[in-house]
Order: structure tokens, then C-alpha cells, then sequence
């Protein structure tokens, strides 16, 4: 696996700050470090220790037959001892050799020990040692490269490259038709869902309620990790959702990390959908390969309930966007569920589908009806207002045979009604015009992004028209879909651009990506150049 794109995810404009700040190591910072560090240190310790009783238990009874005879055999084999005090050696001083030479001043040297001993200075004018003066003009250039505009959208990509996994957080200019790598998190496992969030989560001298720009990530690790989007280069996440996130709970937490199994506090698997309640802000809810829904309140980073509606895997989350407190959730089960998280205890209403649940999603433009995303690449329409007796009952408005492979990833345009995109590991990316008969497909396209893991529409209006697309090959690109022919004819009466003539369409991708996809003779040219692998109209 040399590079792809898990997931992706839009931030809105207007709520990243136009000049992020960079990471501030003070004292307070060393101690949270120091301390979970040394959390993962003992961690890491104790697995270790454990492998090597069970290797050690497993080969005992092999060692006995042999202790007798490897001693003997080692006795017989020592070499004579070594007089320290002969002539020759004892201007070499052996018997000290090894010691180190004592000093007042010295510091213990472990993780972290010597950093506060380091002397530091807020600015360079004050340190006697740095005698050329600062460049202003470097750091008026620095700050410029930083700078996010109020019409810049970010787009949040969790990648993994060599086995290196890394949160990419992009910048895209649609005036100027750029997206670049703005900067990136460090991720300790391979990532599988992120979520935007709008509250600030441990982040001191903050008001808890206001407004921030920070993101969830879910892992193949049983901990959420919440990171600061205004901060670069973070050493640590913000806070920590499960098992990793108290220290000073040490005892405790090592005796719970021995049990695999599934309970109220935290997750013990994978976390696979992460969903941001938008009304009640401080609310998070998370689905696992543990086969729970947790809800998790980010004022105090605790886990306020746990769930149990599924059989299987939890895939996939959605909040309603009317009824705040309903939560949709998909299983591998081959079922979804819509309950209300505060009767946890009522019986929810519950619907089947032919294969496992890939996505669900709320109609943005019809709160009584969602949809379901499979790996037979089947897309179903339900009423939530006719909910079967029992899942095998259940009867969608409409099923959509979408692609032949597992349809890991469509979404629905808030702005837009009826317009639909779905993604595939096809490798092809398919736009749908939702009339009241039913979809149809307005174009098919391959965009050279490898296995397609990521469709999100943009999520502002004034770019409502453009579709981050992400896959195996680990590039990511912005498509104008309003610059498509096929797209203009549907959508006419939604697109303000309407220049007679042809229309060039718009492919955004980074620089170097379609650079480097050229000298491949990629395909990727192909298609901006408006020769798709294939292209249907209604």
C-alpha cells in the first residue's frame, strides 16, 4: 500500500481562523505531554511484558531437558578471570571506566527530562546568544503562506502513506482554481472517519460554548482523537475519547485495557463513523467495530451513554436534522436503525436491507426519508413514517441498482434538490438527477483517483456545485460539476453561470499530484480535456 484517502470531509467558510497559530510548547503543555506519553510508554511496556511470559510459558517445557547440559557446557567454557591489577592494565583505570564524571549541574536525561532546563525567551531580542535580529520580512512571509481567507473552504483528508498515517488539511481557492496542502496531523493508526466540529474541545481560556474550527478522527485504534484546526504542529490531540484519555487513572485503566469487551465507558475496537450533533453542539456520537453507539458529551470528554441496537459492526451515523435527538445508525448486520438517544430503552424502528449497510443519510430536503448505501452497490429510499413490524418487511420508495461493486461512499447536496453523487470501488464516480419517478444518471466519470472512498459536496452555497473526490490513489480533486454539459442541461434552473457556448471543465487537483499522474500518462488529463470513461444523459 503505497498512498490512498480513507475518508474526507468539508470544513464551511468563515469559521477557520485567518492566521493560525502555531504550537505553543509552554509548561503546562510539557506536563499533558509528559504525561501521556509516559502513559503510552508504560502501555506499551506492559504488552510487551505479557508476549514475553506467554513465550516464555510456551517454551518451558523445552528448556528443562537442556538446562542440565547448557550449564555444564557454559561452566567448562569460562574464559579465566582478568587480573585488574596488572601492570600493564592499570593505566587504563578499568575499574572506572564506566562511570560517568558527576556534575552539579546536570540534568536527568530520560523522555522530556532536559527540556526544562532549557532556557527559552519570548522574543530573540532577549537572548544574549542571538545576535543577528530577527527577519521580519521571513516571518510577514510566513504568516501570508498561513493565511486562510474568508472565501477559502478547508478540506479535511485522512490519508495513509507507507503505512504512515496523517491527517492532510487542504486549502481550496475556487476563484483561483487551487487546492494545496495548508499543513498535517500525525495519526497513530490508519484512519477510517473525521468529522468537523465547531466547539472547542480542552482547549484552555476558550469560552466551552464558542465558536472554534476543530475535527474528530476515528482510527483502527478504539480511541477519538480531537485536534485543534487553528493549531499547527501539534505535538498531542486535544483530547482523547476512550481508554487513553486519563492518566492519572493509570491502575485503573491498565486493568480494563485487559478486557476486549464491549461496555459503557469507551470503545474496545475500531471506531468506523463518527457524527456531530449540529443543534446540540457539545454532543458526539461514534459507532465501532464493538458493535456499540456511544454518545459522548465534549464539555467533559466522557462517554454520557452507550447503545446497543446492532447484532454487527455500527458503520455508519447520521443526526436528523429536525428531530435533534434522533440517530440514525447502520450495522453490518444488514439493518438500520432510527432511535431517539433519550429512550434508550424504547423500541426503535428498524429496517433491512440485501447486504451489509455501507452509508445512511438524512434527505436534506425531506426529514421524513433517508438513504442507504450497500455493498452490492444498491442505493434505498425509505419513509421513516412507514416503518416495518420487522426488517425483512421493509419497503423502500425506491432502490437504485448505482454501481455493480460495493458503493462505499455517495452524498446528498443540501443546496441542490435531487441532486445526488455516489462513489465506488468501480473506480467511477456517477451524478443522479432524484425526480419524483425516481434517480436517473446525468454522467458517469472516472476521475484517476484509483477505488473511490470519498464524495462530499461542498457545503456553502456559492460553491455548492463542487465534489471532492478521493481514493486509493491517494489524491485528492475538486470537480466543478456545473462545468459539465450533462449537469447544465439537469440543473439549469440551479446554476447562475449560464455562458452560451461550450464550457471547459473544471478538474482541480494539488500540483504535484497531476503532475506526477502525467509523466504516468495518467488518465486524469484525459478527463479534464472532457473525454470521460463514459457519460450518460437523462
Amino acid at each position: 500500500m503505497s498512498s490512498m484517502i480513507t475518508t474526507a470531509t468539508w470544513v464551511p467558510r468563515g469559521f477557520a481562523a485567518p492566521f493560525p497559530a502555531k504550537y505553543n510548547f509552554d509548561e503546562d503543555e510539557f506536563e499533558r505531554i509528559a504525561n501521556l506519553a509516559k502513559l503510552q510508554l508504560d502501555d506499551a511496556n506492559e504488552e510487551l511484558e505479557e508476549a514475553q511470559e506467554e513465550e516464555k510459558d510456551g517454551a518451558n517445557g523445552e528448556k528443562d531437558a537442556g538446562d542440565s547440559e547448557d550449564k555444564a557446557s557454559s561452566h567448562d567454557g569460562e574464559a579465566e578471570d582478568i587480573d585488574i591489577d596488572d601492570d600493564d592494565l592499570k593505566k587504563y583505570d578499568l575499574e572506572h571506566y564506566d562511570d560517568d564524571e558527576e556534575d552539579a549541574e546536570g540534568q536527568r536525561m530520560d523522555m522530556f527530562g532536559n527540556i526544562k532546563s532549557l532556557a527559552y525567551y519570548e522574543s530573540n531580542k532577549e537572548d544574549p546568544y542571538i545576535t543577528i535580529p530577527d527577519g521580519e520580512d521571513d516571518e510577514d512571509d510566513d504568516r501570508e503562506e498561513l493565511q486562510i481567507l474568508a472565501t477559502d473552504n478547508l478540506l479535511l483528508a485522512a490519508k495513509v502513506e507507507d503505512e504512515l498515517a496523517h491527517l492532510e488539511v487542504y486549502v481550496y481557492e475556487d476563484e483561483a482554481d487551487n487546492l494545496y496542502v495548508h499543513h498535517d496531523i500525525m495519526l497513530p493508526a490508519i484512519p477510517l472517519c473525521v468529522e468537523w466540529l465547531d466547539i472547542p474541545v480542552s482547549k484552555p481560556n476558550v469560552e466551552k460554548d464558542s465558536v472554534a474550527n476543530f475535527v474528530a478522527i476515528g482510527t483502527m485504534d478504539p480511541d477519538i482523537e480531537v485536534w485543534d484546526l487553528d493549531t499547527i504542529d501539534c505535538m498531542y490531540p486535544n483530547a482523547i475519547l476512550g481508554q487513553g484519555a486519563n492518566p492519572e487513572e493509570e491502575g485503573k485503566k491498565k486493568k480494563k485495557k485487559k478486557s476486549k469487551k464491549a461496555n459503557d465507558e469507551y470503545h474496545v475496537d475500531a471506531v468506523l463513523s463518527l457524527a456531530a450533533n449540529r443543534k446540540h453542539r457539545n454532543l458526539l456520537a461514534s459507532a465501532s467495530a464493538d458493535k456499540t453507539v456511544k454518545l459522548w458529551d465534549l464539555h467533559t470528554t466522557k462517554c454520557a451513554k452507550s447503545y446497543s441496537y446492532h447484532t454487527d459492526k455500527v458503520c455508519s451515523l447520521a443526526w436528523h436534522s429536525v428531530e435533534s435527538t434522533v440517530l440514525l445508525s447502520g450495522s453490518y448486520d444488514r439493518t438500520i436503525v432510527a432511535a431517539d438517544m433519550r429512550a434508550p430503552e424504547a423500541k426503535a424502528p428498524r429496517w433491512g436491507v440485501e447486504s451489509d449497510v455501507e452509508n445512511v443519510r438524512w434527505d436534506p430536503h425531506d426529514p421524513n426519508f433517508f438513504y442507504v448505501s450497500t455493498e452490492n452497490g444498491i442505493i434505498h429510499y425509505h419513509d421513516i413514517r412507514n416503518a416495518p413490524p420487522n426488517p425483512s418487511a421493509s419497503k423502500p420508495v425506491w432502490t437504485l441498482q448505482a454501481h455493480d461493486e460495493s458503493l462505499s461512499s455517495f452524498d446528498i447536496n443540501a443546496h441542490i434538490p435531487g441532486f445526488m453523487a455516489t462513489g465506488s470501488t468501480d473506480k467511477t464516480v456517477k451524478l443522479w438527477n432524484i425526480q419524483p419517478t425516481g434517480p436517473a444518471m446525468v454522467v458517469s466519470r472516472n476521475l484517476d483517483v484509483g477505488k473511490v472512498f470519498a464524495t462530499n459536496f461542498a457545503p456553502d452555497a456559492e460553491v455548492a456545485f463542487r465534489l471532492a473526490v478521493a481514493g486509493s490513489k491517494g489524491t485528492m480533486h475538486v470537480w466543478d460539476t456545473s462545468t459539465n454539459a450533462a449537469v447544465r442541461q439537469a440543473f439549469a434552473h440551479k446554476i447562475s453561470n449560464k455562458t452560451d457556448g461550450e464550457v471547459k471543465e473544471r478538474l482541480i487537483g494539488v500540483e504535484e499530484d497531476e503532475s506526477s499522474s502525467e509523466e504516468e500518462g495518467g488518465e486524469g488529463d484525459d478527463d479534464e480535456n472532457g473525454e470521460p470513461e463514459s457519460m450518460d444523459e437523462d
